[in-house]
């Protein structure tokens, strides 16, 4: 069935007109042609509830000055509902970088004294050990601490400098701390750990030169100076090896320099280097503790060690310190062993050793058991002769009757000898 459809034009005026639909074309209403005309009234009706504008005012909060924004609406929302719009992104802004300047700030030794809550009330005249050095000595210092926790006699008195040395006395100089520290008198025995961190030049000299070496043992020979003016007995550590074999051969140069000064200004140093070394004398991260377990012994940075190996390598500096350390007492007086005998006043060639502190070793290593010490004619002289009669006549073990092969006398017969007869050797 066909339907010829009349349409309504609009003219120029704005009012309807009736007329057929342009070209006289006519609607198939028959088949399923006819079931597109729901769909358009459907359409109009939605486009007159929204009153055609197919936009919603929206209102963004912010008080008085609030903004009405429009939010345009699809077809595909009135049909679905609204869509959610996706969270923006946030895009975090970094702030400018703002220049490094660098600006001199104080530093101050690392503060390690006192001791844990199971260590011993220390005594008020306990005395007083100061680890000076580097950052191997404030590892050090905390050793010593575990090692004398239970001894009210003994104080450490950490003053390890991370980062420091003897090269930079821009970033801290050691010998004027020193000075402060002896005119403050804040320790009784100094033991001395430092080194990794000068291979760095010295004014123009290049690390490890021929000038830089010179200079760097006059810096030395400066700090040692100083703590034997005080009369601060000193226990100088050496260096261990490093991991990088570059880094370990110009820190055992270092060392080499630390001894012979130390050896020139009568102090006692411990050379660790084979203590921590492998059987090939190369760097080893393990090795045995003080129980004669393997363990860790130094840290991952191949520099520093660990708490098994401080605390071994505090033993090894505690068979030196009894020199001087004696259960509260410090001293640096050398014992006379003689002293009291006859023998006092003999001239005896000096002592040839690491210094007079040697003597330390022999001071009070002698003593008398039986009480009274023996005086030096009974030690030296002979009994005087006929004070006492001999247990046996030695001629008559030499005597021998004539011909025989140990006859080695003449003029003497067995049977007319007498205690007078002198014999006459052939």
């Amino acid at each position: 069935m066909k339907v010829q459809m009349m349409g309504a034009r609009v003219g120029s005026g704005g009012k309807e007109q009736d007329g057929e639909i342009p070209g006289g074309q006519a609607l198939d209403l028959s088949g399923g042609s006819f079931c597109i005309l729901p769909l358009l009234f459907f359409l109009a009706f939605l486009l007159a509830f929204t009153g055609g504008s197919g936009a919603v005012m929206g209102q963004v909060p912010g008080g008085q000055n609030s903004v009405e924004v429009a939010q345009s609406r699809t077809l595909f929302d009135l049909l679905f509902g609204p869509r959610e719009e996706p969270a923006p992104n946030r895009v975090r802004r970094t702030p400018a970088p703002v220049p490094h300047v660098d600006v001199p700030q104080a530093v101050t030794p690392a503060e390690t004294e006192g001791t844990g809550p199971e260590a011993v009330e220390k005594n008020e005249n306990a005395t007083r050990l100061a680890v000076f050095g580097d950052s191997m000595a404030i590892d050090l210092a905390k050793a010593f601490q575990r090692e004398f926790r239970e001894d009210p006699n003994l104080v450490v008195v950490g003053r390890g400098v991370g980062s420091s040395g003897l090269v930079r006395r821009d970033f801290y100089d050691w010998n004027a701390a020193l000075k402060e520290e002896i005119a403050a008198d804040s320790f009784d025995l100094a033991v001395v750990m430092i080194g990794i961190n000068d291979r760095q030049p010295i004014g123009q000299a290049r690390p490890l030169s021929d000038e830089w070496k010179a200079l760097y043992r006059q810096r030395v020979d400066e700090f040692l100076q100083q703590l034997r003016s005080a009369g601060k007995p000193v226990i100088w550590v050496g260096l261990p090896p490093m991991r990088s074999a570059n880094f370990s051969s110009q820190i055992s140069e270092i060392s080499s320099i630390h001894r012979l000064a130390a050896i020139a200004g009568g102090v006692e140093f411990v050379d660790i280097y084979e203590r921590f070394a492998d059987i090939e004398g190369r760097y080893s991260l393990r090795g045995p503790n003080l129980k004669g377990e393997d363990v860790i012994m130094r840290k991952n940075d191949g520099i520093h060690f660990s708490a098994a190996g401080s605390d071994k390598l505090a033993f090894y500096i505690n068979q030196v310190m009894r020199n001087y350390y004696r259960g509260g007492t410090i001293s640096v007086a050398v014992a006379d062993p003689l002293e009291g005998t006859d023998a006092m006043n003999m001239v005896r060639p000096p002592f040839q050793g690491n210094g007079q502190f040697r003597l330390l070793q022999v001071a009070g290593a002698v003593e008398q058991l039986s009480g009274e010490p023996e005086r030096a004619d009974e030690l030296v002289l002979a009994p005087a002769a006929g004070t006492e009669p001999d247990p046996m006549d030695i001629r008559l073990l030499v005597q021998a009757p004539e011909g025989r092969a140990d006859d080695f006398w003449v003029g003497v017969r067995p049977d007319i000898a007498t205690e007078e007869t002198q014999p006459v050797p052939r």
